[in-house]
């Protein structure tokens, strides 16, 4: 019996497989031999963040960003199993959407990976004092959970530059208080051309002078000055009204912009990958 008892045991720590040993449902025992497998590995997570253009995932290793790539929508599940050959110690994933959730996508995290959804029920680590909290988008909600988790009792300002500007402000307390949308840069240069008789269609360029002295430059003037003229108007603000203000910039145009500011800023255009990471290890500790 006891010795029994013993070779139970010794499954148990080894990961190896328990059926024969118990009556459990297949499912369940699966799930349980499966972490006991893993139990003494290096588990890495998936972090996958579904934008309005575009899908952008990571693979990290604990607090560490291994692994980086963006495509297309239409790419999700073709891309994401390049992504699970390649690291074959993927073991969880962690989702947040903004847009159309890939119902591909989705059904192939949950297959391959134990996985977390981000949505509105969420435990966050801030309280939520928008107006219209059903309204707040995912994307900004992970973002303030990152800068409360990776900035500590500071108050805390993320621009987020992607489609549009978005601009969230989390106090020391840790309550979210809201912030400002605006449109983002490449948004500025189509809305010129399509609402325009001959604006023609641009794309950013760092101008060499505020000045611009013919229409390309000074489109370019417009749509990229503007834009940080815009950013260090709000970081003025926020800092004067609050003083000791961490600035976060990131998005697609995070590393572009950063050059024209002259506010102290911490740029990272994968603050939201890494901000999921935080949250996913956030709730685990739980």
């Amino acid at each position: 019996m006891f010795a029994m008892l013993g070779q139970c045991l010794l499954c148990f720590i080894a990961g190896a497989n328990i059926e024969p040993f118990l009556y459990y449902p297949k499912q369940k025992i699966k799930k349980i031999n499966r972490y006991l497998c893993l139990s003494n590995q290096e588990k890495m997570l998936l972090a996958v963040d579904i934008g309005n253009t575009k899908i952008k995932a990571a693979v990290f290793e604990g607090d560490a960003l291994i692994s980086k790539f963006t495509f297309d929508k239409n790419e999700a599940a073709e891309e994401t199993e390049k992504i699970f050959k390649k690291h074959r110690a993927i073991t969880h994933s962690i989702l947040a959407s903004v847009g159309k959730e890939e119902e591909k996508l989705f059904l192939l995290l949950t297959e391959k990976t134990q996985m977390l959804e981000v949505d509105r029920d969420f435990v966050f680590p801030f309280q939520n004092k928008y107006g219209t909290p059903e309204t707040l988008g995912i994307d900004r909600m992970v973002l303030a959970a990152g800068a409360v988790l990776r900035f500590p009792g500071r108050h805390r300002l993320v621009i987020d530059a992607g489609t549009c500007v978005t601009y969230d402000f989390i106090d020391c307390s840790n309550a979210y208080l809201g912030g400002a949308i605006s449109p983002g840069l490449q948004m500025r240069f189509n809305a010129m051309h399509t609402f325009t008789a001959k604006l023609p269609l641009l794309y950013p360029e760092m101008p060499e002078s505020f000045i611009g002295s013919s229409t390309t430059t000074s489109m370019n003037s417009g749509a990229v000055n503007g834009l940080a003229f815009e950013l260090e108007g709000f970081i003025e603000r926020y800092v004067e009204q609050y003083q000791d203000v961490m600035i976060i910039l990131t998005g697609g145009d995070a590393d572009f912009l950063a050059k024209p500011l002259k506010s102290t800023i911490f740029a990272n255009s994968n603050f939201l990958l890494e901000s999921l990471n935080l949250l996913y290890l956030y709730t685990n500790r739980k």
